[in-house]
């Protein structure tokens, strides 16, 4: 009786050994392998094209290393959309298999195509269906097959009107910043209000009565032209008999950019002819844009 004992004291000790043991081991981590679905860099591309089955391409060109909308429309497009359509060329995956078969992955009639071209001739990618058990989406590249998430498909298939630049100024615009010509806004016609940026950085007014201050000019500036961006934008065609109170940006080089104020409420309508974009603002930040912090003082009745 007394041996059992001992021998259950043993086995019980050699199993509380092991708990312990299991407990205290650190854990291996396991890697997955991951392929990188090319080599190529962004800076290696011209044009891009991304092609639909059932509606016109979208078609964007660098024009001095900036992206331009081509196709369905004419405008500066938005550089992040771009960038994030042209990702997938970094991307990794943990599955790649060579494709033999494009009608098993939904490549044979791709939902999207992507075409990428540069010095180093044309790069295609094509986006077919989905895998039931991962979710995630089949690419074709290179005679290889990717599983990758769905996020490259969706920056892709962006809508055109959503790739379209929402700022105002185009960033060589932006730089060359010299004045704001207000006098055909009716706020201002009195005035004939223009306020100037010199080379030296000093804002200055045509109006004697106004006293702005630098950092509040600066500020105004920064804030309403340097980073707003409109909420939404839409392109139309300028009809020349239609007038509208309006306002001109005065450049360093001595070109205007002329807007059109269309609607005050309940958006702010800003449109750029040159463009044919409209862009749309929350009705306190148009106001703000044609409204910069002059200062102007009354004289006080006697």
């Amino acid at each position: 009786m007394k041996k059992r004992w001992i021998l259950n004291l043993l086995l019980l000790a050699v199993v509380l050994g092991i708990a312990v043991f299991l407990h205290l081991k650190p854990e291996q981590k396991v890697e997955t392998a991951k392929f990188e679905v090319s080599t190529l860099k962004m800076a290696d591309f011209e044009s891009v094209k991304v092609e639909f089955p059932a509606k016109a391409p979208t078609i964007f060109e660098r024009q001095d290393g900036y992206w331009m909308m081509r196709k369905p429309y004419i405008a500066r497009a938005d550089q992040m959309s771009v960038q994030r359509a042209l990702s997938i060329i970094a991307a990794t995956s943990g599955t790649k298999l060579p494709l033999k078969d494009a009608a098993k992955y939904g490549l044979d009639q791709p939902v999207i195509k992507l075409t990428l071209s540069g010095k180093q001739g044309e790069h295609v990618f094509t986006f077919g269906t989905y895998n039931p058990v991962t979710e995630e989406q089949y690419i074709g590249y290179a005679n290889n097959v990717f599983l990758l998430p769905g996020q490259y498909s969706e920056a892709a298939s962006t809508q055109p009107i959503e790739m379209i630049d929402k700022t105002p100024l185009s960033p060589a615009e932006r730089k060359q910043l010299a004045g704001f010509d207000l006098a055909h806004l009716e706020q201002w016609e009195e005035n004939a209000l223009k306020v100037q940026l010199a080379t030296d950085g000093k804002w200055s007014v045509n109006d004697p009565k106004a006293k702005p201050t630098q950092n509040d000019m600066n500020e105004w500036t920064d804030f309403s032209w340097a980073q707003a961006q409109a909420t939404s934008v839409e392109v139309y065609t300028p009809d020349r008999r239609q007038t509208y109170p309006s306002f001109e940006v005065l450049l360093r080089d001595g070109k205007k950019v002329h807007f059109d104020k269309m609607q005050e409420s309940p958006e702010y309508l800003l449109a750029r002819p040159d463009e044919g974009i409209i862009y749309h603002f929350p009705n306190d930040a148009g106001f703000t844009m044609v409204n910069p912090p002059v200062n102007i003082q009354t004289p006080k009745s006697k």
